[in-house]
This record gives C-alpha cells, structure tokens and sequence, in this order.
C-alpha cells in the first residue's frame, strides 16, 4: 500500500497503477478486477475493514467485490443509479456499445458477480470523513470521495491517470467507449468543489510530473463542470 494522505492509502492491483482501489480509514473503496481479491488482501495486511464502497460499477471497479464483501462480512455501499450492475454483476450493459469487443472482455475476464447492495450512496453522504459527491457520467451511479480538509479527492474514473496505448502517466477524460454519458446536476456548488479538487490535484501532478500544463488543468475543470 502507498500512503497518499493522512488515512488514505492507495492499493494499485494492475501494473503501472492502471487500475487502483483505496484504503480510507476502515472502508475500502472499488476492488479492481475479478482476480485482485487475493491482492487486496495481501496489502491490507492488519488493517480491519467495515465497509466496502465503489466509485461506480465497472468491471475494474467491482471485479472483487463480491469476494472480498463475503470473505470479510462487511457492507457493500453504492451509487443509486449503479445498484442494479452492481448486484448483478452485469456491468457493461449500459456502456454506450455493450458489444464491443473491449466491453465483451471486460464483462467476461474482468467483471466479478454481483453482490447485494447494503447502502445507496447519495449526494451529501458521509464515508469515513469524506463526503459523497454524485458525478453521472462515466456510469450513471458514479460517485467521488471528497475531504475538504486537506483536498483528497477520490475520483474514480472522472479522470483516467495513464494512457492506454503508451502506459505513461497523465490525467485526461475516460475513454468514450466505456462512458455512458452526461447529465446535468443540480449541486452546482459540491461540482464546484469537486472540480477544484480535481485542478488542484493535476497541478500538483503536473509540478511533479512535468507531463502536464495548465492547460490540462483548465480541459479537466470544464470537463467536470460540465456533468
């Protein structure tokens, strides 16, 4: 596990972090693909968990729920709009193209089954000490883990972090093919601050990285704004 800030630890399941759940306080957030189960618990180690949350049901997000859920009898929390993938574990039916060869893998090789849903996560919701901001889009049920705080933002797949053709590092919009769509919300005021974090996490990666400008930064916070 890799400390990213205070009780929030980052548990990457694939190489080259392409596909990572989180740690934070005693809720584990997504469970990666349906074979990450046994690395998941390998690097919690001791940590005891209370719940399980995911950010929204894909198969990258959910591929260990069920297993991790049972094993350790602990609560599975998800997005409204999401319930119904998440319990069935048929979660590439609402992609845009539900047959392309790319969801047809992932719904075969990397989805898990489902698994009852304990908790719907709603706009305002509490997770440990970070609050649930619903961001429709990527799945209709997606939802980010927001502390104020200090600016931890877990953004589940508003943002991707790697190029899929090249594996290197950088922070853009998900790719359409497994992005539902856009609606509008409400919450203006909580999309505010979801976008501010998102900005202050890419400038921080860009002064770290060197890969990214301002510009990335600015294309990111539209693109949140705009959901």
């Amino acid at each position: 596990m890799i400390q990213i800030a205070k009780d929030v630890f980052q548990i990457p399941v694939m190489p080259r972090q392409l596909v990572n759940t989180y740690l934070i306080g005693s809720t584990l957030i997504d469970a990666g693909i349906k074979v990450s189960g046994r690395t998941i618990l390998r690097q919690l180690g001791n940590h005891k968990l209370t719940a399980h949350a995911l950010t929204h049901a894909h198969p990258d997000h959910q591929g260990a729920s069920a297993e991790l859920c049972k094993k350790l009898g602990i609560p599975f929390w998800v997005g409204a709009k999401d319930k119904s993938a998440a319990e069935s574990g048929l979660v590439v039916g609402a992609m845009p193209n539900p047959k392309h060869p790319v969801a047809i893998f992932e719904q075969n090789f990397m989805a898990g089954p489902g698994h009852p849903v304990d908790r719907i996560l709603q706009e305002g919701d509490r997770v440990e000490d970070f609050v649930v901001i619903e961001t429709p889009g990527h799945s209709a049920g997606h939802v980010c883990f927001w502390r104020e705080r200090d600016g931890v933002l877990i953004a589940g797949d508003v943002l991707r972090n790697i190029n899929f053709f090249t594996t290197m590092p950088e922070l853009n919009a998900p790719p359409a093919v497994f992005t539902t769509g856009l609606e509008t919300k409400p919450q203006i005021h909580q999309e505010d601050r979801c976008s501010q974090a998102a900005g202050d996490l890419l400038r921080a990666w860009s002064r770290n990285s060197g890969h990214k400008s301002n510009h990335q930064v600015c294309k990111t916070n539209r693109l949140i704004k705009n959901r």
